[in-house]
């Protein structure tokens, strides 16, 4: 047997946990070490991953000499100072959870580190793979003939607690079109193949968090919002964002339409949340509607009872990984998604959240 690949991980919160799960699931793979500086978080990780050595400090953790990889999954306003200490440290491949910033003030520091690390990045942007989504994404352009427009629809439940609620505030978070929308921004320009060109958006706080405060002050995340792009091949999207919908039967919806004929992709949210008294929860499902002739086609698109229940994402952190590793593994030459990939999905957000907070569209050509 080969010797397993050894991953060192950076913060095991909720979204850690589960990819610890999902890393547990794959073939000749191990934890080695673990960052965690909070006590409950880091006894879950410890029944997770009982044989990994937990370490008091980032440093301490890249002194272990089995490492292979990298995960860094802690709050969002770490990821860029992180990335930045494994370039002066210890530069291995490293796999970084969205978003890679939170601030347009980020952008210098961004920069030098992507033209002086020499280790691959790869920013993790799991609605790539979850499986309707990438059956989606294979069939799209045929069905189309060419996409003109796209619809990102996502209703959901609010923001989760996280440790010390930082997800609570727009300058730990990012904000709200970056933490919970960058995905969605990326899978607009993969979907596309195209770039942003400017940016204009409406949104508010309208139900969620209104009645909560903390030592930081009362939440000033947003809870709802469209956000509509134009994309330099002509192409438009638009985001649709609801969260206080949890009751709905899907949580995302994606629809492109082109002059051939629209497909739509249908993506329930995690099965933990879906009410008991309704049975099984709903299949996610991709639907090619032809112009001609008429009539919608569904294709039932069933996920891995076993990856559902890994994590709260339709299975795609396990896919995920096991592309990741690949690149660890010397078996592909660049991550799928890139540091570019990673930058351009927050600016669109920072370009959202701005065009919201001023009442205005953004041009990205001032952002970039």
């Amino acid at each position: 047997m080969s010797t397993p690949t050894t991953y060192g991980i950076i913060g095991c919160g909720m979204m850690g946990q589960e990819h610890l799960r999902n890393i547990a699931l794959l073939e000749e793979t191990k934890i080695g070490a673990i960052y965690e500086p909070n006590a409950a978080m880091r006894d879950v990780s410890k029944s997770l991953a009982p044989e990994a050595v937990f370490a008091d400090s980032i440093e301490a953790l890249l002194e272990f000499q089995g490492l292979d990889c990298l995960l860094i999954a802690s709050p969002n306003f770490r990821h860029l100072e992180q990335l930045e200490l494994l370039a002066q440290c210890r530069p291995l491949p490293v796999l970084v959870e969205k978003p890679l910033f939170t601030s347009l003030n980020d952008l210098g520091r961004l920069d030098r580190f992507a033209a002086q690390y020499p280790a691959h990045v790869w920013v993790a942007m799991e609605y790539r793979y979850m499986p309707p989504i990438a059956a989606f994404l294979s069939q799209v352009e045929a069905s189309t003939g060419g996409i003109k427009m796209l619809t990102i629809r996502e209703h959901r439940f609010p923001f989760l607690e996280k440790v010390d609620n930082w997800n609570r505030f727009d300058v730990k978070s990012g904000g709200t079109f970056v933490e919970k929308c960058c995905h969605f921004f990326d899978l607009m320009r993969l979907t596309l193949g195209s770039e942003p060109v400017r940016v204009m958006a409406s949104g508010g706080q309208d139900v969620n968090h209104l009645n909560e405060s903390y030592s930081d002050g009362p939440p000033d995340i947003l809870d709802n919002g469209y956000v509509i792009v134009d994309f330099s091949c002509g192409a438009r999207a638009m985001l649709e964002l609801c969260m206080f919908a949890e009751g709905a039967e899907y949580q995302e919806e994606v629809a492109a339409v082109g002059p051939k004929g629209k497909i739509e992709a249908f993506v329930p949210g995690p099965g933990r949340f879906w009410p008991a008294h309704l049975g099984t929860p709903p299949l996610p499902k991709v639907v090619t509607s032809a112009r001609l002739p008429k009539g919608p086609v569904v294709q039932n698109v069933p996920v891995d009872p076993e990856l559902l229940a890994a994590g709260d994402h339709n299975g795609s952190t396990f896919y995920q990984h096991r592309k990741f590793l690949e690149l660890v593994r010397g078996n592909c030459s660049a991550p799928e998604v890139s540091l570019h990939d990673g930058r351009m999905a927050v600016l669109i957000g920072l370009a959202a959240q701005i065009s919201i907070a001023e009442k205005r569209v953004v041009e990205m050509s001032d952002l970039i």
